[in-house]
């Protein structure tokens, strides 16, 4: 390949993990773009996951053997089968050396500086594969883990050339994957409340308006439990902010551990003494029994004065759900009824008969509880 082809796929290979959105999206275009660049047939992305001492393959991108998969769940090899990645690469690195890529064949090393390539060999032999070129690659000075592209039985052996320019596209997929760190670290923070580790009202609203299109779409169940932590000012003005902070964690703790009752609940804290869950699909009743169970454990905290709790599914009696606006003031009014009458068990929007006093009041917020009414709260009801 010459120099201007070889300039323009490292281009394309670094556009395209820029233009990923996730880290997936970016492993695969690392893997796609290398194994265009390099003439493959095959790519692999692996990481070396050094607290478990394994080899994991993140993606698999070309023409895939038999029991191979584009994003396998559980590939991995112990490190000690592959152990270039700890031993190899450190030595090199002992001497002054760069982690550079090697060739191998399925007869056996044949550019570069081999690595223990015996388990490599039987994986080319049983794939099919006659050779590959494995590339480390270092993140933040560290061996992060290898791009892996091969060529079938039969076509042209990789090269020192093919070696030379492997070691370069893997400079290129780690400055691509520390950039998607960087950009998951700030997606992660900009829907994350910091104190309590929980998502927080920006991702709560995304996703309730997600859960709401797929309810009108497809019926599918949306329910929202809201709550406030009862006696947190006390806690504050008695014990200091700091005790504050222990109980909001700690409450999160609880939240997100009744959470997992309901399969891909989503746990938040919206601010302040507030949060909430979002569950889309489990029955009602199971949202009201995750609530129930969350008052009960929200009781027995140390601090605090337990929880005043609101429900509002779509598969209860509150009439259409058109918007996510809607549905949580259902919520809200619920768990508003609850604090009011100090209730020890949910509040859930519909179940008191055809004039619910919760219904009532969500839809006619003005009238019912005066201008008070959370800001969350803000926006009016449809």
């Amino acid at each position: 390949m010459g120099e201007d082809r070889r300039l323009a796929a490292v281009v394309a290979l670094a556009q395209g993990m820029a233009a990923a959105h996730g880290s997936r999206e970016a492993w695969r275009a690392a893997a796609a773009g290398a194994c265009r660049a390099l003439g493959g047939s095959f790519a692999a992305l692996s990481v070396w996951e050094r607290e478990l001492g394994r080899l994991r393959v993140l993606v698999n991108v070309g023409e895939l053997a038999e029991g191979e998969e584009e994003f396998p769940e559980d590939e991995a090899y112990p490190v000690h089968q592959f152990a270039e990645i700890t031993e190899f690469l450190h030595e090199q690195w002992a001497g002054g050396g760069e982690p550079d890529a090697w060739v191998e064949t399925a007869e056996g090393p044949a550019a570069g500086r081999p690595g223990y390539c015996h388990q490599r060999v039987a994986a080319l032999r049983r794939r099919g594969r006659g050779c590959c070129v494995v590339a480390p690659i270092v993140l933040h000075g560290r061996a992060w883990g290898e791009l892996y592209v091969a060529r079938p039985a039969g076509e042209a052996v990789f090269g020192r050339g093919d070696a030379d320019f492997a070691t370069v596209l893997a400079s290129v997929v780690a400055a691509g994957l520390a950039q998607t760190e960087r950009l998951e670290e700030v997606r992660r923070l900009a829907f994350t409340d910091s104190l309590t580790g929980l998502a927080n009202r920006r991702a709560v609203d995304v996703r309730l308006e997600q859960a709401i299109e797929r309810h009108r779409r497809d019926g599918v169940v949306v329910s929202l439990v809201v709550c406030d932590l009862n006696g947190l000012k006390r806690v504050n003005d008695t014990h200091g902010h700091a005790a504050g902070d222990r109980l909001l964690e700690r409450f999160g703790s609880v939240l997100s551990l009744c959470g997992a009752m309901l399969p891909g609940a989503l746990a938040a804290r919206l601010g302040g003494d507030e949060f909430c869950l979002l569950a889309v699909g489990p029955p009602a009743d199971q949202v009201v029994k995750a609530a129930n169970e969350l008052c009960r454990r929200a009781a027995e905290l140390e601090l605090g004065d337990g929880v005043a709790c609101g429900v509002a599914s779509t598969e209860d009696p509150i009439g259409q759900v058109r918007s996510a606006r809607r549905l949580f003031r259902l919520a809200d009014a619920a768990q508003y009824r609850a604090k009011a009458e100090r209730a020890a068990r949910p509040v859930v929007a519909g179940r008191a008969g055809p004039d619910d006093p919760v219904v009532r009041l969500a839809d006619e917020p003005s009238r019912e509880a005066g201008g008070e009414r959370r800001r969350f709260r803000g926006r009016h009801a449809p």
